[in-house]
């Protein structure tokens, strides 16, 4: 499909077509990073459509996506690689019963590597990149993101016992965060950025009609906009798009024709994942959610 897209306004159509809606600003961005070829980083709310976008990019592109999913304590042994210990002790076990010697470079070469994220980026063999979805990189710590610098800047990756391994193919890098921590400015030179927003109500409703098989009109619009007040509130935690799909599909499920004060009460928890957000939303009033 990226054949085709000879610009932004191209990649926000096939973008739609794979049912990821953006504005101009963010399909400009991923465009930029597909043709530089540059890592972007995607920053927003939690809830907004950064992991989504990624997903969509690679179902665009044809091609695989490989996500990272980061962490507190995360390490080069789960992004990168790690060797296979059992393996090579079944090696030794062999070489011992053969009478054979045993040569540290074969317990420490390449049948015994495990290749996990960000070294399966980097040999993929193509003919297309893959998409590498690094998440949440801001629940990494400082050390993690500059392990990465490498990676970002160089599409490659260094193994201490193999050396340098350079991408054929580098993969189209798309980081996410939500900004629980400030990301080291040595990272952010490296990349591309775009901050996502919420949707507005309009384009959350279209939305929520493509994720939700069976929401009427109805349904979706009252939805999104009831999602879009309690974001006026004091919460714990915002509502994002993820939530409203997932507050609409209860909605269905219960076989609601429209949002009213009763079905907001019954189905609060779909949206809401705290129970101090419960009480401000009771607080303010649920006819008020549900927009009576």
């Amino acid at each position: 499909m990226i054949a085709d897209s000879a610009d932004a306004a191209a990649l926000e159509r096939h973008l739609d077509a794979v049912d990821y809606l953006v504005d101009r600003g963010l399909a400009t961005a991923l465009f930029l990073a597909v043709g530089l070829p540059q890592p972007i980083l995607l920053e927003g709310e939690a809830g907004v459509g950064k992991t989504e976008a990624a997903k969509a990019l690679a179902a665009v592109l044809d091609t695989p996506l490989l996500r990272l999913q980061c962490y507190e304590g995360i390490d080069a042994a789960e992004a990168l690689y790690e060797w296979n210990y059992p393996r090579q002790l079944l090696s030794i076990r062999l070489a011992e019963a053969a009478g054979s010697a045993i040569v540290e470079d074969d317990l420490f070469g390449p049948d015994h590597l495990i290749a996990r994220p960000l070294l399966q980026a980097i040999e993929h063999p193509g003919p297309r990149p893959v998409v590498l979805l690094i998440d949440e990189v801001d629940r990494a710590d400082d050390e993690f993101e500059a392990f990465l610098l490498q990676l970002l800047a160089e599409g490659a990756v260094t193994i201490p016992e193999l050396g340098t391994r350079h991408a054929v193919h580098p993969p189209v890098v798309v980081l996410t965060s939500n900004r629980t921590r400030d990301l080291s400015d040595a990272l952010k030179r490296r990349c591309l950025y775009h901050w996502i927003d919420y949707p507005s109500v309009d384009t959350v409703a279209r939305i929520v009609r493509r994720r939700v098989p069976g929401a009427t009109t109805t349904v979706a619009a009252q939805a999104a906009a009831a999602t879009a007040r309690l974001r006026t509130l004091d919460l714990q935690k915002s509502p994002g798009v993820a939530e409203t799909i997932d507050w609409a599909s209860a909605l269905v499920l219960l076989g609601a024709d429209g949002l009213g004060p009763e079905l907001v009460d019954a189905s609060l928890g779909t949206v809401l994942k705290y129970r101090e957000d419960h009480d401000v939303a009771r607080t303010r009033g649920l006819a008020w959610v549900a927009g009576k």
